[in-house]
């Protein structure tokens, strides 16, 4: 089953609290086709909080305006999205948070559990793995951003039967060599082609207190290579953008490389444990 899958780029700003651009990009990317959408990070409620206090204000819970935008557009339009927000926990602590909704229901909320910078003076880390759920679409994880960056997250999710990691994200944009890919993209192809699984990222634009972004959005394929993106070329400010791409979930599901080895089997994790010895000696080799 091939489906066409959605990164939407949009501009985010603290105290905005303007739905316009998501709406707009979310049915830009259902005309063309889209099943799957991704949205950025804090899609709606911008990231450069100045403090704590900034960050519970813009806070919603799930039965919030956009949350509740979200199960809506779901449902008319007839496909499964995934938006980063700010969460306030029944608990009244405050997440960097993502859900999946589809058919006008959210299937899984999921919290950020490694923070960036100072993000951890405004949230609170979530404490579970990437959840997995069946969709209309395949078997899609939820990540968030830097979680990404860590191959034991999107290890987990592949073991889990993930065919589809889709994370929304807010990348800084930071110095690099002149004609590199941002470090950011490179990761995501890393991730998507050491476990084999299709990766959707969906990044923002727009300036936001003195902060600029990488704006890359991307489509990557099981293969590790992209289908679609990054959405700003190299030099260029980023911009809002709708990625679409192809893709067959089931390719995720074969996890061969080459005729004699595979991601997942190849794996000898009593060797990867902190403590263990190597060496005919046992001694950890120095």
């Amino acid at each position: 089953m091939v489906i066409t899958v959605a990164a939407c780029q949009i501009p985010v700003r603290v105290g905005a609290g303007d739905h316009a651009a998501l709406v707009a990009a979310v049915r830009e990317a259902a005309g063309r086709g889209a099943r799957l959408i991704v949205l950025p990070e804090l899609a709606v409620c911008g990231y450069v909080f100045r403090d704590a206090a900034e960050a519970r204000a813009a806070a919603q819970d799930l039965d919030g305006p956009t949350v509740t935008l979200l199960r809506d557009l779901s449902r008319e339009l007839g496909c499964v999205l995934v938006c980063g927000f700010a969460e306030r926990g029944a608990d009244g602590a405050v997440h960097n948070a993502a859900v999946l909704v589809e058919d006008g229901e959210v299937r899984l909320r999921y919290r950020k559990v490694h923070l960036w910078d100072r993000e951890s003076e405004l949230f609170v880390p979530g404490d579970a793995p990437p959840p997995v759920v069946d969709t209309a679409v395949g078997r899609v994880a939820v990540m968030v951003c830097y979680d990404l960056e860590f191959p034991e997250w999107v290890r987990l999710a592949a073991q889990a039967g993930a065919e589809i990691v889709a994370v929304p994200v807010n990348w800084p944009l930071l110095p690099r060599p002149a004609g590199e890919r941002a470090l950011e993209v490179v990761k995501a192809q890393a991730a998507a082609g050491t476990y084999r699984v299709h990766v959707v990222v969906a990044d923002r634009c727009g300036r936001e207190r003195g902060v600029e972004w990488i704006g890359g959005s991307l489509v990557c394929a099981s293969t590790g290579y992209l289908l679609a993106g990054p959405a700003t070329p190299e030099g260029a400010v980023a911009a809002p953008a709708v990625l679409t791409a192809e893709l067959d979930p089931a390719e995720a599901r074969d996890k061969s490389v080459g005729p004699r080895n595979d991601a997942l089997r190849d794996r000898r994790p009593h060797l990867y444990l902190e403590g263990a010895t190597y060496g005919g000696s046992g001694k950890p080799l120095s």
